[in-house]
């Protein structure tokens, strides 16, 4: 099948495809990155002025240097061992805004590894509000707003649980 046999209502749903596959990979790689205290290329995934919206108990992160310093402070606490805790990261919904832009929603189930058997390893249930831009071809995390669920809710200021990013209120 040659590129002629498209429409380019086709080709365009392709191009679409490939930048949201692209974003995915983005979100992935961040659950990856950051369980394994890769901090130096989590950061990398950032725009330089990105915002990290962790709540009233962890705040507010601006720019890439600065988050970078704060993953690095999370990773260096007691107990921080590789791969001790994993943010499992489903239910990833995508929507491309413009050329260089797109919001996202996904789930977060945040589980230790480091417990024994018999002990709770769910740590956090939590929802991922998200902006993305498309640097010099790339597509990183612009904004990262995380709204803790349970076992504490802890909800940044405008959180419209039914209303999707980009879309307004429910």
């Amino acid at each position: 099948m040659s590129i002629e046999s498209f429409t380019a209502d086709e080709i365009r749903s392709l191009k679409r495809l490939l930048d949201i596959e692209a974003i995915r990979k983005v979100k992935l790689l961040y659950s990856q990155l950051m369980d394994s205290h890769r901090i130096d290329d989590l950061a990398e995934i950032f725009t330089e002025d990105a915002v990290c919206e962790f709540g009233p108990e962890y705040g507010n992160w601006v720019g890439r240097e600065t988050i970078r310093s704060n993953y690095k402070q999370v990773i260096a606490g007691p107990g921080s061992t590789v791969f001790g805790a994993l943010h499992n990261v489903c239910s990833h919904w995508i929507e491309i805004t413009g050329p260089t832009t797109a919001v996202g929603r996904s789930y977060l189930i945040d589980t230790v590894t480091t417990l024994p058997a018999d002990q709770m390893p769910i740590v956090w249930f939590g929802v991922y509000d998200e902006a993305y831009e498309k640097v010099d071809g790339k597509w990183l995390i612009s904004r990262c707003s995380l709204e803790f669920m349970w076992p504490k809710r802890m909800n940044n200021p405008g959180f419209v649980p039914a209303a999707f990013p980009g879309r307004g209120k429910a």
